[in-house]
């Protein structure tokens, strides 16, 4: 039937459509749903690093810049030697967006004490995405975020931690 220039569909068919569209978007939550949490396979080296409980201590000094960043935590220097990717794997422009996010995620948790386990979450950590901390800081903060995320089955971003 036609009515001043609009076509109106039938009501019956108005209802068929509205429950196959609501059929289709509870069919796509329920699939949207489950796959987002990925299981992450840790290695018998990474293990052995996650089983260390002597403290570790990197402190790494930028000059130029005079920033630098002191990491403590029990087998991540064993880790960092022998899991982890060399130097030069990744662009430090890559190391620095994958820290920003990081960062931004962790101290969202630090600011919450209540909501997330604050033994794991201490300090906030002061990171500019307008200074250049150079590589090897960057580096070893990138790749501490990704020990941190796999001993303590921890997701501070969108991405799987991967090695």
């Amino acid at each position: 039937m036609k009515t001043n220039g609009f076509l109106y569909l039938n009501t019956m068919r108005n209802i068929h459509i509205f429950i196959l569209l609501s059929i289709l978007m509870f069919s796509f939550s329920i699939i949207g749903c489950g796959g987002t949490k990925q299981a992450i396979a840790v290695s018998e080296e990474e293990k052995m690093a996650f089983a260390k409980t002597e403290g570790d201590t990197i402190s790494i000094v930028n000059e130029e810049v005079e920033y630098g960043i002191i990491i403590i935590e029990p087998g991540f220097d064993f880790w960092l030697q022998s899991v982890a990717k060399p130097e030069g794997y990744h662009s430090q422009s890559y190391l620095e967006n994958r820290n920003q996010i990081y960062v931004s995620e962790w101290n969202m948790r630090v600011s919450q004490p209540l909501r997330y386990n604050p033994n794991l979450y201490e300090m906030h950590i002061d990171y500019s995405p307008h200074i250049d901390y150079g590589y090897e800081v960057n580096y070893k903060l990138y790749y501490y975020f990704i020990y941190f995320q796999r001993k303590y089955n921890q997701r501070l971003g969108p991405f799987v931690p991967r090695i």
